[in-house]
């Protein structure tokens, strides 16, 4: 075996002691930036500012600076300069030919918030920030004023060039300045930083925390033509978050023209803060932060906000009886919403150096709590805008539903060929051209429209009897009843909001039912599905009623076939006038009808007779929104009060209409 892998292996070196190198200082920064900063794009550049940037906005929310300056200069230097306690400057305890701000600038893990005497909330914990920036410039000269003396010290890639010195007095100044430029060894030649996203990190900061002010600079020339960035602005914000979110949404529309604003104490000092609303655009997102550190990734923070509102909803659609609230998630509630979410907690666990997602235990069950309490106070004080909320959300929930079952439905299918309800005889024209699908009711009268249909051009879909009113049905009854579930499968173009009516499987979709009561009772319940549901399949003109015949009128060697009781009284007085005697029998249903009988009267195209079904002239209005105030069309109006849930609205119809009808079959 030794001399198979001898005679088969490339040629082997020895790997010995030598060969472990070991890297000592900022040598590992530079060697693998990735680990530190994410990588060497666009979005690892501007992190280097980021991590000075949160160093200055740590001393401000720990209460020892109030302004911030951020500069971009000309040329390219970014300067970040606060007016808080300045970092030390005397000889290290244990580096003692170095001062503490070398050690800070050039050790990895060193700083002050490693404990909480310094700092007790702060978002820089590794002690890695601003040694990591170090390493990564070109060039960094670091600025401080402390004990009334301006000290400073200038680095190149990472490497002090002289000892720090006095630059100065400082009697009316006081805290930290750090002026740098990237190295372009790291991230090429022409990596720059983006003065808009810089202005929107240091506006984001500025809401974050009231208590600042944050003052902007940027070189004109750097500006690009239509960004939306000032040379000069002082950013501080009173309102905060709510003042965050009223600038996210700018005069897009809310449902209920409400917002969610508060803050709440959590354990250990810690605080939460939010500001959220629901979009009637539903172009919804939603931003989180912890000790001012955005958070893109989310994390146990967000997990207890989404918690807190989907139990919130749930809690008040169970007091409200709006029983389809039970379906709604944390994901529902979180991705119909827009705002932000700021918490300040001590000793913050993140997910890597670039803090992109926090995962300390034990923040969601806090938040949740906290979070929850006032948003169902603020439910039970709006009962409005919470029903408009609710019902919002609730949509969100039943499309995540839907998407679902259509995932699930292409999962099964193992080829690119639609799967089909097992009851469906579908025709065999591969386009949608001419085609028609009948909806009969029963395996009875499927047997016989089967048998007298085009198999080329016509399809049958039998149906179980009385499908569901969907005027008065919920979404989870919807989803649940196997007819409908077929019916789209059958049709192919979704319904309700995915509804696609490009998709749909065939040119004509024609209800095809016994010509009595219960029939009729069957058409209108279609009907209703298709309008509430399928509405562009009425509108496109897709939708046609069969006239099958009622009653069979024979005299000698003459058949006749009838539509209904007038039609019958017709031809006995015209077709059958003569001597003989007159058969006349009455059809039960579709199923009795022997196919060359069916095929001739209602699905031979040259001799049948269609109805199309037609939303009349100026009707044809859409259906308001859900929980808005703008009335329904006129249709919309008419199949609510006959199929809704309103029995006396039915009632005050037909009292209304009674003395129209010469006639009523019963």
């Amino acid at each position: 075996m030794a001399d198979l892998f001898a005679t088969t292996s490339p040629k082997r070196r020895n790997y010995s002691a030598k060969d472990i190198e070991v890297l000592e200082g900022l040598e590992p920064v530079r060697k693998r930036p990735g680990m530190y900063v994410g990588g060497t794009d666009s979005h690892a550049l501007h992190h280097l500012a980021a991590e000075i940037l949160d160093n200055a906005m740590d001393e401000a929310v720990s209460g020892h600076a109030s302004w911030i300056e951020f500069e971009l200069e000309a040329d390219g230097h970014v300067r970040i300069r606060d007016n808080g306690r300045g970092i030390p400057v005397e000889p290290h305890p244990k580096y003692k030919d170095k001062s503490a701000l070398e050690v800070v600038l050039t050790t990895l893990h060193s700083g002050g918030k490693f404990g909480n005497d310094a700092y007790g909330i702060a978002g820089g914990l590794h002690g890695v920030g601003l040694s990591v920036v170090n390493a990564l410039s070109a060039e960094l000269v670091a600025e401080v004023a402390y004990d009334r003396t301006l000290w400073s010290q200038r680095y190149v890639r990472g490497k002090a060039r002289g000892p720090l010195r006095r630059a100065g007095k400082a009697t009316n100044r006081r805290g930290t300045q750090i002026r740098f430029r990237p190295d372009p060894q790291i991230f090429g030649e022409k990596a720059a930083f983006r003065p808009a996203a810089l202005f929107a990190m240091a506006k984001a900061k500025a809401y974050l925390f009231k208590g600042v002010e944050i003052r902007w600079s940027c070189a004109p020339r750097l500006i690009a033509a239509g960004d939306e960035v000032p040379e000069r602005l002082t950013l501080h914000f009173p309102g905060g978050l709510s003042d965050y979110l009223a600038a996210m949404l700018g005069d897009r529309g809310t449902v209920a023209g409400t917002r969610f604003v508060g803050e709440s104490k959590l354990s250990r000092d810690g605080r939460a803060e939010w500001a959220l609303a629901w979009p009637e655009d539903r172009d919804a997102a939603l931003s989180s932060y912890c000790n001012t550190i955005p958070t893109p990734e989310g994390g146990t923070h967000e997990a207890g906000l989404r918690a807190a509102l989907a139990r919130g909803l749930r809690a008040y659609g169970e007091m409200a009886g709006n029983k389809r609230a039970s379906i709604i998630t944390g994901d529902d509630a979180a991705a119909s919403s827009a705002g932000v979410l700021s918490i300040f907690i001590r000793d913050p666990e993140f997910q890597g150096q670039t803090k992109e997602k926090l995962s300390s235990p034990g923040v969601a069950r806090q938040l949740e709590t906290a979070v929850r309490d006032h948003f169902e106070h603020f439910l039970a004080g709006n009962a409005r805008a919470a029903d408009q909320i609710l019902d919002h959300v609730v949509e969100r929930a039943e499309e995540r539903l839907q998407r679902r079952k259509d995932r699930e439905l292409a999962r099964k299918t193992p080829t690119r060929k639609v799967r089909l309800p097992g009851k469906l005889a579908d025709c065999a024209s591969g386009t949608a051209a001419g085609t028609e699908l009948f909806l009969v009711e029963g395996d009875s009268a499927g047997g016989s429209a089967k048998q007298a249909r085009d198999r080329k051009t016509q399809a049958v879909l039998p149906l179980r009897g009385k499908i569901l009113n969907v005027a008065s049905a919920s979404a989870d009854k919807m989803r649940a009843n196997q007819e409908l579930t077929d019916l789209v499968q059958a049709l192919g173009c979704g319904y309700g909001k995915t509804l696609a009516i490009e998709n749909l499987r065939y040119e004509r979709v024609i209800i095809m039912t016994d010509a009595d009561v219960d029939g009729a009772h069957i058409a209108s319940l279609l009907m209703t599905f298709f309008f509430r549901e399928m509405p562009d399949l009425v509108h496109e003109g897709c939708l046609y009623l069969a006239m099958p015949p009622l009653y069979r009128i024979s005299q000698g060697g003459r058949t006749v076939f009838a539509r209904d009781d007038a039609h019958r009284d017709e031809l006995l007085a015209s077709v059958f006038s003569g001597r003989g005697k007159v058969e006349i029998s009455r059809f039960k249903g579709l199923g009795e009808m022997p196919p060359a009988q069916l095929k001739e009267t209602t699905m031979n195209p040259g001799t049948r007779t269609l109805l199309k079904v037609v939303v009349p002239d100026g009707h044809d209005a859409p259906n308001p929104p859900r929980g808005s105030d703008c009335p329904p069309s006129a249709t919309a109006d008419l199949v609510e009060r006959l199929m809704g849930r309103k029995p006396e609205a039915r009632l005050q119809f037909i009292q209304q209409n009674a003395d129209t009808v010469d006639y009523v079959d019963v």
